[in-house]
């Protein structure tokens, strides 16, 4: 069964940086990409970034680019999201994704 669990979420001021990890389990992360995306309030889940099985491949929306970095420790089996300069509109739950699945998510919420 895929595990994730998603940490490090919290309250930031704005033009702040947040590290969340996802820890996994359940099935063999060396040879899984792995995305991250994030549900603001009243909105749709929107896709945030995408790292494949290597960590040699990365991708954002542009909302997120020069701002976030995705990266993966396969030795360790977590995937993580370190965003900087974090604004409002980042406010929202960042979840993290492999194989169809999502875990529960953590929360970020910027304001000052």
């Amino acid at each position: 069964e895929v595990q994730l669990v998603e940490s490090g979420g919290g309250l930031v001021q704005p033009g702040g940086s947040l590290r969340l990890s996802c820890a996994t389990s359940g099935f063999t992360f060396s040879s899984y990409a792995m995305s991250w995306a994030r549900q603001a309030p009243g909105k749709g889940l929107e896709w945030v970034s995408a790292i494949d099985s290597s960590g040699g491949v990365t991708s954002y929306a542009d909302s997120v680019k020069g701002r976030f970095t995705i990266s993966r420790d396969n030795a360790k089996s977590v995937a993580y999201l370190q965003m900087n300069g974090l604004k409002p509109e980042d406010t929202a739950v960042y979840y993290c994704g492999v194989l169809g699945s999502w875990g529960q998510g953590t929360q970020v919420t910027v304001s000052s």
